[in-house]
């Protein structure tokens, strides 16, 4: 275990003991004492490929041998144009621009500030407020942080954030009543999560949701933008989250998967109908990134569509889903265990008081608790909270990679199930 002051690194949780990762294949890690770590969340909801996959390697080794870098703003290369490519033959609809960048905040900064800029070269700069939901997370830059609803990641930059039109989740009347009382002629954009991540425990949107929402934009010209970073290549089995709505957005976020973790990459999707308007109006979007168009990770991004496509690996997420839905219902035998949510392969559990069913008390940290025990076990999970009214809600989160075996679901859960055991016995549990 290594913890700070130890070494140099300036890890982000100054009071955590970090195992030392040295190795990794599949859905497990290997520390440098030999124990080993069932990954059952592919670190940040990316690992979805596994680890210690050769082809993205090799295939990131043989670009970087050609060409590792250049810059994005005056040259273009093989990597990207064929990572493009092959990204757009997976699109639906019209959304076939790709703007590649090295992160979700990223991207969902830039794609932020693509809606607010061609709002501007439209003719139209009053469209500039944006509406996004409660609960809900699109990254840690400015922008991104300002569309999030995770308060207690928000409280610090108090006076440096943008002010949101905040409606609650998936809730097409409260989107409805939001843009008639805001006035459509000032939104530029509605941005959500398809499915909900980590801050909503894989909340899944009531039928029909998706298409209103579609419906109330189109009608009062705000753009779409579907933050796929967590949900989309594959997570929620298919390759986008909105596909079973058969809905197409204006804008379209991915990030995490598109790389399976190998290198860092993001996109921004975007209709040429769009990106024509910037071409015919100021001839560029003003938005520029050192390592946007990143030979190496487009090389990786490539690499791995192709191994998603030829192990039919987002089938195997719709697949390996129901049995990891099917499995995790045992957990609801123990009294602190709430709703469990999620499509395909991105699970939520909540935790409640045992005897009121109501939100555990925030004093009790007990989802960080939980991920410390159940990484004692050999277990690596995703804790989140404040879901419930953005301070209260504790849930931890269940993504392992595609290539998850049947047994290894029993596995996640067996030591799931033990680890909130012995975080039970360690805390005082009451609302």
């Amino acid at each position: 275990m290594t913890h700070y002051p130890e070494g140099n690194v300036f890890f982000r949780k100054l009071g955590w003991e970090y195992p030392r990762i040295v190795s990794g294949k599949g859905c497990w890690l290997r520390d440098d004492a030999g124990g080993e770590y069932l990954d059952a969340c592919g670190g940040a909801f990316v690992s979805n490929l596994g680890h210690g996959v050769e082809e993205i390697a090799d295939a990131m080794a043989t670009q970087a041998k050609k060409v590792a870098y250049v810059s994005g703003m005056t040259l273009t290369h093989d990597a990207v144009e064929t990572f493009a490519n092959e990204l757009t033959a997976l699109a639906r609809g019209d959304v076939k621009k790709v703007y590649p960048l090295t992160s979700g905040s990223d991207a969902v900064e830039a794609a932020l500030k693509l809606a607010r800029q061609y709002w501007n070269e439209m003719g139209k700069p009053a469209k500039r407020r944006i509406i996004a939901l409660a609960p809900s997370y699109h990254g840690n830059t400015i922008l991104a942080l300002s569309a999030s609803a995770r308060e207690h990641y928000k409280t610090p930059y108090s006076g440096w954030l943008v002010d949101m039109i905040r409606v609650p989740a998936y809730d097409g009347d409260a989107l409805e009543r939001a843009i008639a009382d805001a006035d459509a002629g000032t939104i530029a954009a509605f941005i959500a999560e398809p499915v909900g991540g980590s801050s909503s425990g894989a909340l899944v949107p009531p039928a029909g949701y998706w298409r209103r929402a579609r419906e109330l934009c189109t009608k009062n010209d705000i753009l779409l933008i579907a933050d796929e970073i967590l949900v989309g290549a594959g997570r929620t089995g298919t390759w986008s989250a909105l596909e079973p709505e058969h809905v197409v957005p204006d804008l379209q976020v991915l990030g995490k998967g598109i790389a399976a973790g190998f290198a860092p990459l993001s996109v921004v999707m975007a209709p040429q109908r769009i990106v024509d308007v910037f071409a015919n109006g100021s001839g560029a979007f003003n938005h520029a990134q050192t390592f946007s168009h990143h030979a190496v990770s487009c090389a990786a991004g490539t690499a791995t569509l192709r191994y998603l496509a030829k192990h039919k690996l987002v089938e195997r997420s719709a697949q390996m889903g129901r049995v990891l839905h099917d499995k995790l219902g045992a957990l609801k035998q123990l009294p602190i265990v709430g709703a469990i949510r999620g499509r395909g392969l991105l699970a939520g559990i909540e935790f409640v008081d045992e005897s009121t069913r109501a939100p555990l008390q925030r004093s009790l940290h007990f989802a960080e608790s939980l991920t410390r025990a159940a990484l004692d076990a050999g277990l690596v999970v995703w804790p989140n909270v404040g879901h419930a009214d953005g301070t209260l809600g504790d849930l931890v989160m269940v993504a392992p990679p595609f290539v998850v075996s049947e047994s290894e679901i029993d596995e996640i859960v067996s030591r799931l199930s033990g680890a909130i055991a012995k975080t039970i016995s360690q805390v005082t549990v009451k609302s």
